[in-house]
C-alpha cells in the first residue's frame, strides 16, 4: 500500500492506496454520469464495419466503473479505466487516472452553439408555418 498525506483514501478497492487487483482490458473514455456513489458511467465511440454496403457505422459501448474516493472526477471528464474483478452486478471496471479534466469553458460553448442551433429552428418553423398559412387561401 502506498500512502501520501495529500490523496489517501481509505477505499479498500482503490488501485493506488487499497488492495483491488487489476487486469485484462484497459480503454479511454468520457465520463457520462458521475452521480450515484462511488460509481460513473464511461462512455466511448468506435466504428463497425458493415460488410454489405462497405461503409462504416459509429457505435458507442457504455460501461459502469468503480471511482475511487482519492480521485476528484466529474461529467465530461476523461479518464482511463481497466478491468478487475466483479465489484457488483454492473461494475467489472475501476477508474486508474483522470487524464484530462474539461473545463468549464469548453462546455459553455457546447451550450451556446446548441443555443443558436434552437432559435435557428424556431425561425424555420415560424417561416415554414406562415408559408403553409398563404398556401391555404
Amino acid at each position: 500500500m502506498k500512502s501520501t498525506k495529500e490523496n489517501q483514501c481509505k477505499d479498500k478497492n482503490c488501485p493506488i492506496h487499497g488492495e483491488l487487483k487489476t487486469r485484462g482490458r484497459t480503454f479511454t473514455g468520457t465520463v457520462v454520469s458521475a452521480k450515484a456513489h462511488k460509481t460513473i458511467v464511461v462512455e466511448w465511440g468506435r466504428t463497425r464495419l458493415i460488410p454489405k454496403y462497405e461503409r462504416y457505422e459509429k457505435r458507442k459501448t457504455k460501461v459502469m466503473a468503480h471511482k475511487p474516493e482519492c480521485m476528484n472526477i466529474k461529467e465530461t471528464d476523461i479518464v482511463k479505466i481497466q478491468e478487475c474483478r466483479p465489484l457488483s452486478k454492473a461494475k467489472k471496471f475501476v477508474v486508474i487516472e483522470k487524464i484530462i479534466e474539461k473545463t468549464k469553458e469548453i462546455t459553455k460553448e457546447k451550450e451556446s452553439k446548441k443555443e443558436i442551433k434552437v432559435t435557428k429552428n424556431k425561425k424555420n418553423e415560424k417561416t415554414s408555418s406562415t408559408k403553409k398559412k398563404s398556401t391555404k387561401k
